[in-house]
């Protein structure tokens, strides 16, 4: 990434993207659909990123990125990375169908979805991905009712070579995820939780406390799983052998999307968080 780019103060997709623009370096294409990164990218002809970029329609991203391959397969370029970069919105529900299709055909390239749970680039509209209990545009008298959608179970579901879930605020673990992706074969799918402050309305200066709370009280969970084999990294790592996480209070408190959300719904998420937990516990074993 070059100095300078559009996203806004404090977005934690900018973070993210730098990483693992280092992790990749060289000898990369990129594919992104409509969202925050076309943002950040800027408008023709100008751009912020120094690496070749196709931008793509909403729902078409991993077919973009399978075109992509196939084109290189021809020219007989495999050692150029194809990487495929969505939001939630491209990934959870307008892209699943393209992504899915294919990770079961094993096309050679890494999806990354950053995951900031919603809408953000058309104005922060409710998606699969938004958790239980927070306020969207499309949900602004009650607060979403529904969990948040398993994305990474899914694609956990689709027998990948490498998976992954990462977090902005924790970059050295961001980046290793990217150099080991880089050196595997077939599709791979990497998560990255990307705090949004306009979104999640919080000061921009807070977006690594978020984003590091978020991991800390177990909303995100730092691990990767490679040929069927998970395990913890980083932070979530050291949460899982002492065993102390904090409960998810610590981290809705800080946002004001969560402001509305109703004791029911605090209760309920928790009792997800904890679930989830002990049956990532339970692989890990």
């Amino acid at each position: 990434m070059l100095p300078g780019n559009r996203s806004c103060q404090g977005c934690g997709l900018s973070l993210a993207y730098r990483y693992l623009l280092k992790a990749l370096r060289g000898n990369t294409i990129l594919t992104i659909p409509a969202s925050c990164l076309t943002v950040l990218h800027g408008l023709y002809p100008t751009t912020s990123v120094a690496i070749p970029c196709l931008n793509c329609t909403f729902p078409s991203t991993a077919a973009s990125a399978s075109g992509l391959v196939a084109g290189l397969n021809a020219l007989n370029r495999t050692d150029i990375t194809v990487v495929a970069v969505a939001g939630d919105g491209g990934t959870y529900d307008i892209g699943i169908q393209a992504l899915s299709g294919a990770a079961e055909r094993e096309t050679d390239f890494i999806f990354v979805c950053y995951d900031n749970e919603a809408y953000m680039n058309t104005g922060t509209q409710r998606s699969s991905a938004t958790p239980m209990g927070a306020l969207t545009t499309t949900t602004p008298i009650l607060t979403k009712q529904q969990k948040k959608k398993d994305m990474l179970k899914i694609m956990d579901a689709h027998d990948l070579p490498y998976l992954a879930s990462a977090s902005s605020a924790f970059p050295l673990d961001l980046y290793n995820k990217f150099v080991r992706a880089k050196r595997i074969k077939g599709t791979r799918y990497i998560q990255i939780s990307a705090p949004c402050p306009p979104g999640w309305i919080y000061p921009p200066k807070d977006t690594v406390k978020i984003g590091r709370l978020s991991v800390e009280t177990g909303i995100v969970v730092l691990f990767e799983i490679e040929d069927g084999k998970f395990r913890f990294t980083g932070r979530s790592k050291t949460l899982a052998e002492k065993g102390s996480r904090l409960p998810i209070i610590n981290y809705l408190e800080r946002q004001g999307r969560f402001r509305k959300m109703s004791i029911e719904q605090l209760t309920q998420l928790q009792k997800w968080v904890d679930l989830r937990w002990n049956e990532y516990l339970r692989r890990a074993a």
